[in-house]
């Protein structure tokens, strides 16, 4: 994500990458239902969990940017504190 990407161009980031994931997830329960070797699921599910995690990451990341622009709009905006609990419910 660059500095210049706009509110929408980031969702459809995220959501493209919500997408690929669910897909993903799809994936790994039809691996998992058909015995599948463990550690094709494995790195399958690790994939999986990475692609949640950018996703949050991402939105977290605009919610810094709006933060920054709401409080000099003079907007309701997360607090540093409540941007830090949510960065850390991902890590």
């Amino acid at each position: 994500m660059t500095s210049s990407s706009t509110p929408a161009d980031d969702l459809r980031k995220t959501i493209n990458r919500l997408r690929r994931a669910q897909g993903q997830l799809s994936a790994v329960i039809a691996a998992v239902e058909s015995g599948a070797d463990c550690r094709a699921v494995v790195t399958q599910l690790a994939a999986v969990s990475s692609a949640i995690d950018r996703a949050g990451f991402t939105i977290i990341s605009s919610a810094m940017k709006e933060c920054l622009v709401d409080s000099d709009e003079g907007a309701r905006a997360l607090n540093v504190a409540e941007l830090e609990k949510l960065f850390l419910t991902l890590s």
